[in-house]
């Protein structure tokens, strides 16, 4: 299962990543996400009643996983899990949550900008590093990252969009976090989710592009 889990995220290649999203507007902002062609979709922990959302969204999206970023201790590790959580997503090195997520089977991307963070993070259990920031370094630190560690998935994350999703693609990244590019807050407050069905879209279409 866990394997089927990240191969349905490697197999998408876009995680979208619903940050301060009301848990009031979650399942329709995860609804217009997934018709975008989204088949991951990340709940970060910070965002108030983020277990009530990762809730919601498991029990009433079939199409997509639902997981949970920003996962700082094995506390809320556990807790998403037990809310329904697929897979958990953190923005540093933590050996407690990785074997959290190991201990139950979920899998986890862990945040890394180092090579040495990187190997660390894989030969602790991580099934797939998070290059974060990856607005720091670009396409050619990801690129500079695979060169020698070809055997990490590598999922770049932040500052990621349709005009450059690709370009990591090309560089060597298994799929890409995506946040404000997808998840327009101001698309929410005007009810407006054909724009954010249209952002992930772009997204979707940019990764596969990339792939031909």
């Amino acid at each position: 299962m866990r394997t089927a889990r990240l191969g349905r995220i490697t197999d998408g290649g876009v995680i979208a990543i619903l940050r301060g999203v009301d848990a009031d507007d979650a399942v329709a902002v995860a609804d217009a996400v997934v018709d975008g062609g989204v088949t991951a979709l990340e709940v970060t922990a910070d965002t108030p009643n983020a277990m009530s959302s990762i809730e919601a969204i498991s029990d009433r999206v079939d199409d997509a996983l639902v997981g949970a970023g920003t996962v700082l201790d094995s506390e809320t590790a556990r807790a998403a899990q037990l809310a329904g959580a697929e897979f958990l997503v953190t923005p540093t090195v933590n050996l407690e949550i990785i074997r959290t997520a190991n201990r139950y089977g979920t899998p986890i991307a862990v945040g890394a900008y180092t090579p040495t963070e990187a190997l660390e993070a894989y030969q602790a259990g991580a099934d797939a590093v998070k290059v974060f920031p990856a607005k720091t370094g670009g396409p050619d630190h990801v690129a500079a990252i695979g060169g020698p560690l070809p055997q990490i998935p590598l999922i770049p994350t932040g500052g990621v969009g349709g005009e450059n999703a690709g370009a990591y693609v090309r560089a060597g990244a298994v799929a890409v976090g995506v946040g404000g590019s997808i998840v327009d807050h101001e698309a929410i407050d005007d009810g407006a989710y054909d724009r954010i069905e249209a952002n992930a879209r772009a997204v979707v279409e940019a990764v596969s592009a990339a792939r031909d």
